[in-house]
């Protein structure tokens, strides 16, 4: 399997000529996603889908099913959204996908907590979207937040201690600047490293082979 990184939350996952796509949100520049088997949104929020993205690639794929939290489903009225939640696991194409969590993490007492689910792709790859949501399954390759609203990074590092996974690369990148993307990533392969992990550094449309 292979894992690329777009933009921000955005990442496409391979096997052959099928493909997954996480969270393809407002940050995605206009990519061609093709033979695409399922599309998964973590939770509602824009940096995460919007209704042009998902049209764009339902457009060339419009056998793709979605995938997301209730949040999701309510707030993609206009799509049909099969509604996912922690202990679900569903199968689409030569992806097993295995969900995660329940809640968003907290950005601010004013702030409602909106739903939101990690994903655990092949028991290989995961996602937490935006949380901390540890998984009771062995990570190979973990998808790790570095930057947000809701992020310190410190909370971070402890996240990818408890994960202990055997690969991370950083996502969720966009609200940083390069610098704060490069003192991000130091501490999170740090964290990696305690458990004898490796982490790689992934620019937009580079890949990984997991």
């Amino acid at each position: 399997m292979k894992v690329t990184k777009y933009e921000h939350a955005t990442l496409l996952l391979s096997i052959g000529d099928d493909s997954l796509v996480i969270d393809p949100g407002v940050f995605l520049s206009a990519v061609d996603f093709g033979n695409v088997a399922a599309i998964v949104i973590t939770h509602e929020h824009g940096d995460h889908w919007t209704p042009e993205q998902l049209g764009r690639i339902l457009d060339k794929n419009p056998d793709a099913v979605i995938y997301g939290p209730a949040g999701v489903k309510t707030a993609a009225s206009g799509f049909e959204v099969h509604e996912v939640k922690q202990g679900d696991t569903v199968e689409a194409g030569p992806f097993t996908l295995r969900f995660f969590g329940e809640k968003h993490n907290v950005i601010h007492e004013s702030i409602p907590v909106i739903d939101n689910v990690g994903v655990l792709v092949n028991d290989e790859l995961y996602y937490p979207g935006d949380s901390y949501t540890v998984p009771d399954a062995e990570v190979g390759t973990l998808a790790a937040p570095v930057g947000a609203p809701w992020l310190k990074i410190g909370e971070a590092m402890d996240f990818v201690l408890a994960v202990k996974p055997k690969r991370a690369f950083y996502a969720h990148d966009m609200t940083l600047s390069a610098a704060g993307k490069n003192s991000g990533a130091e501490r999170l392969q740090w964290a990696t490293e305690q458990n004898g992990g490796v982490f790689t550094v992934l620019e937009v449309g580079e890949s990984l082979d997991i």
